[in-house]
């Protein structure tokens, strides 16, 4: 049915777009920012998992009076690994594959979650990564397929 056309009330042909079919917009751009923008957190995030595990006197990172008790070694490794999707999924983006699109949408939910919990300490760090979470997952759920048709012509 991709492609097919129908006779219109006026007997002109109208041509019909399948879901499969997607036109590129100025979205595509807005993939290329969040795929450079989570690659660029993503290596922020391994350096600082690799500062808490070798030089944990470097980073500023409370210890206690914490909700979940870590220390630096477990908050290292989850800087490192997390940072590391991160990195990953925003090279994905770039290539319009759908394990990316989907990786990318389940960390920046993960990062909205995040970022609203820490609005009562940090307001207005909070909701300026607050609008950038939701500009991204509102682009790569809604025009992310559009990166595979724009890499395809």
């Amino acid at each position: 049915m991709a492609g097919s056309t129908s006779m219109s009330g006026g007997g002109e042909e109208v041509r019909r777009q399948s879901m499969e079919e997607s036109e590129v917009t100025g979205w595509v751009g807005w993939i290329v920012f969040a795929g450079t923008m989570m690659a660029i957190l993503g290596v922020f995030h391994m350096f600082e998992g690799l500062i808490a595990l070798f030089r944990h006197t470097q980073i500023v990172f409370p210890t206690s009076g914490l909700t979940v008790q870590v220390s630096y070694t477990q908050w290292g490794w989850l800087q490192l690994i997390a940072g590391a999707l991160v990195f990953l999924a925003g090279l994905g983006l770039f290539t319009g594959r759908m394990w990316a699109r989907t990786l990318a949408v389940v960390l920046v939910a993960i990062s909205a979650l995040v970022n609203f919990a820490w609005a009562g300490l940090y307001p207005v760090w909070s909701l300026t990564l607050l609008a950038i979470d939701f500009l991204v997952l509102y682009a790569v759920i809604a025009h992310g397929s559009e990166m595979k048709v724009a890499r395809e012509v």
